[in-house]
């Protein structure tokens, strides 16, 4: 039987992927820190593509997902998801993000993070740190049995058989239970156990489940305690453990790989450009394999030809391993002066599959080569780094990931060059190239190379500070608010680049249209099927609509007709809530187009921020994508003088209509407010309005106190320092009045980046002098 190739990379997550199922062909479930369960369900074949829905919106991190197969009672199964709010909820997944959840189990005193199902979906096992597992019958969602005797956090839970239970400890044991909650037996292991999975009857080793943990070694073991095989080749913890339907093994862990073992044998390893990979799953009717990592992306494999991804995407997998950058600390002491040369890869074979050789390059860099038995051939699996972080993510730009890509301004009035830079890479080969692509003088070649340099000194891998801005992606599937707006306006090449004050506005204008109106029209045709004919668009009207975004998406926006906007504001704000994106969406482009369209209807532009307040759509009940994207849409309106004009009209009307969401735990709504305050302080700077300026130095302060994203704590502090750049007086207000100082104070410890530092630097600076 072939390798397992790349089917599919299934991208919308904005953090780790800590959990996934795979209950079918045409299925995928996945749970992340991103406080989702998604379902991705399949739309093609050949190369195959998903369409994305998102099940569970929460406020804390998700850990740990399961299904429960269809039953009479609940014929499409059970998504089950559990994570940091302690609360286990369980919905069917037709149900849409709006909907009540089937149940809600209540009784962990702790992050839920383990679950799992019994096969014949009878009942659900969860683990969670407050050392206890328990067992749900389904259905009865009211009762649960304690199982008892953990001394540490529960890691992993397994429903072995109808009256079997499983489980890993950090305490180093596992115990088996009986389904009433009686201790059967326990199994000391040496090391934390954080997976366990069951064995297929026939298994040639005799043993009945597997367990793998913080030692790295998968262990085979019989009931009765025995323990059969060890199986040795990872070089991290070991996170995760799924059975073929041929019964070979899979594991995942904090070494970047999964593996596959046959008996005793590891026959192919498969790196992922990431940090960890949390969580592996297995489809029993095909035999793939679903996987979920620290750089936010759901990958499908398979052995099945007719399922492989297309050619380029499988190649631009290869380059993204052999790109990412490997953190030192994660693999020890390295003495470089004893490393072999690159004379090594083709002089010596590997001993085992996954073996994994370190290079001292001709360049100096220190590069990682792991060994494939099938290929029989070294593979670059990427470069040691000194800098590192534990989220793994990447840029993409021009096709490709990058852990930075900067915005250059070179010539002033004219677009920022982007510089794409890679942690491996050379920072002067980098700049020589920059400098060639674009023309510039070879006397720009040192002032980019300590451009670089200086902007990713300590940097964490895989933060960047340019991230891309369209909702929805590249893909055709529907994936809102998924991706922040560009997150820094560029500063020239210089030895110490200063920030403050910021000079630029904002915005986020790039869109896949033609994705936004196929689910307009997705949504128009579910109303026109529950017979809300007032509220849908007749068939004329949805060609005005389609006219309209044809025009936006080819910037003919000088020809945008008042039908055609009417048609937007009116789904926007009239439709039901949970179908009033893709109007928000267009309404947003709307707003940024020309500064034409935005005077010849500054009328209607003042009614639009009315409609949307009057819509509830900054109401604490709002669906939040509907209040970040309406938020977008009020900040899009910087881009024109016109816009800026009705901005500084409303400025009281949109100020208390974002400022009770300042406080606000979603990563891409709190974003999308510092950057309508970034804007605003732009704006106040030419204006010196000293009350609205106040104003919002009052809610920068607040939301420095509360947020956590990095992105939006940086935005923060830049809008903050902005307006310090007043003047004195601002000064004053806002160490004295507004205490902006411990929550600058507050904002470095809690993010620790050089560009928050160095906004620190330049704010406290100001405060001090």
């Amino acid at each position: 039987m072939g390798d397992y190739k790349l089917s599919a990379s299934l991208r919308g997550h904005e953090d780790d992927v800590r959990s996934v199922a795979y209950p079918d062909p045409t299925t995928v479930l996945s749970a992340s820190r991103d406080f989702t369960v998604r379902l991705w369900k399949l739309e093609t074949t050949g190369p195959p593509t998903y369409d994305c829905s998102i099940k569970t919106h929460g406020k804390e991190f998700v850990n740990s997902l399961a299904y429960v197969p269809p039953s009479p009672k609940f014929p499409d199964g059970l998504i089950v998801s559990g994570g940091k709010d302690q609360i286990i909820d369980v919905r069917q997944p037709s149900k849409s993000l709006d909907n009540d959840a089937d149940a809600l189990l209540l009784g962990h005193g702790s992050n839920v993070c383990a679950l799992d199902v019994s096969s014949d979906g009878k009942f659900i096992v969860s683990g969670s740190w407050d050392t206890e597992a328990r067992i749900w019958p389904v259905g009865q969602w009211e009762s649960s049995t304690v199982l008892q005797g953990h001394t540490a956090s529960v890691w992993a839970v397994l429903a072995y058989d109808s009256s079997t239970v499983i489980t890993g400890c950090a305490d180093k044991g596992i115990r088996v239970f009986a389904l009433d909650g009686k201790l059967v037996r326990t199994i000391e292991t040496g090391d934390v156990v954080r997976a366990l999975s069951r064995l297929p009857a026939n298994h040639p080793s005799g043993a009945q489940f597997a367990s793998a943990g913080n030692d790295a070694v998968i262990r085979l073991w019989t009931l009765n305690g025995r323990q059969v095989q060890e199986l040795h080749g990872h070089e991290n913890f070991i996170y995760s453990l799924a059975v073929l339907p041929d019964g070979q093994l899979v594991s995942a862990g904090e070494d970047r790989t999964v593996r596959i073992w046959d008996n005793r044998q590891c026959i192919q390893t498969i790196t992922h450009p990431a940090i960890s990979v949390w969580t592996v799953a297995v489809c029993s009717e095909n035999g793939d394999i679903v996987t979920g990592a620290s750089d936010r992306i759901v990958r499908i494999f398979t052995r099945a030809s007719e399922r492989y991804a297309d050619p380029a995407a499988i190649e631009q997998f290869s380059n993204d391993v052999k790109e990412s950058s490997i953190p030192q600390q994660a693999l020890g002491d390295i003495n470089k002066e004893k490393l072999p040369g690159p004379e090594f890869l083709t002089q010596k074979s590997g001993v085992k599959e996954g073996q994994v050789q370190m290079i001292n390059e001709l360049n100096g860099n220190i590069a990682a080569y792991q060994w494939s038995s099938a290929a029989n051939e070294w593979v670059h699996v990427g470069t040691v780094v000194d800098q590192a972080g534990s989220s793994g993510r990447k840029t993409t730009h021009n096709g490709k990931e990058y852990d930075y890509v900067f915005d250059v301004d070179i010539e002033e009035g004219k677009p920022p060059l982007k510089l794409a830079y890679n942690l491996s890479q050379n920072p002067y080969e980098v700049a020589r190239k920059f400098c060639e692509d674009n023309k510039l003088p070879i006397t720009y070649l040192d002032q980019v190379t300590n451009f670089i340099v200086q902007n990713t000194q300590g940097a964490t891998l895989g933060q960047s500070t340019s991230q891309g801005a369209d909702p929805w992606g590249t893909e055709s599937r529907y994936r809102p608010g998924d991706a922040q707006e560009s997150a820094q306006q560029a500063q020239p090449p210089s030895s110490k680049p200063k920030v403050l004050p910021q000079k630029d506005y904002l915005d986020i204008m790039s869109a896949n249209h033609k994705v936004i109106f196929k689910k307009l029209q997705e949504f128009n045709q579910k109303l026109v099927d529950d017979g809300q004919k007032g509220l849908s668009l007749n068939p004329s009207d949805l060609e005005i609509v389609e006219g309209t975004v044809a025009k936006l998406e080819k910037g003919k926006t000088d020809d945008l007709g008042p039908s055609g906007i009417e048609l937007i504001i009116k789904t926007a704000t009239e439709w039901p809530a949970d179908k009033r994106l893709p109007g928000l969406d267009l309404l947003r482009l709307l707003t940024g187009s020309s500064g034409k369209v935005v005077a010849g209807l500054a009328r209607s532009q003042q009614s639009v921020i009315n409609s949307l307040s009057e819509s509830g759509v900054f109401e604490s009940s709002s669906v939040v994508n509907n209040t970040m994207m309406a938020t977008r849409v009020l900040g899009n309106l910087f881009r024109t003088q016109e816009g800026r004009a009705v901005v500084t009209a409303e400025f009281d009307t949109i100020q208390k209509s974002v400022s009770p969401f300042i406080t606000s735990t979603n990563k891409n709504l709190i974003t999308a407010i510092t950057t309508l305050y970034i804007n605003y302080s732009v704006l106040l700077t030419s204006e010196r309005n000293a009350d609205r300026a106040l104003t919002l130095l009052d809610d920068l302060s607040k939301i420095l106190k509360s947020a956590t994203d990095p992105e939006a704590v940086y935005r923060a502090l830049v809008a903050a320092g902005t307006l310090l750049c007043l003047g004195k007086d601002y000064v004053e207000a806002g160490r004295d009045i507004f205490d902006l100082g411990p929550a600058v104070t507050r904002a470095a410890d809690k993010v620790k980046e050089p560009r928050v530092k160095a906004v620190v630097d330049e704010i406290k600076e100001k405060l001090n002098g």
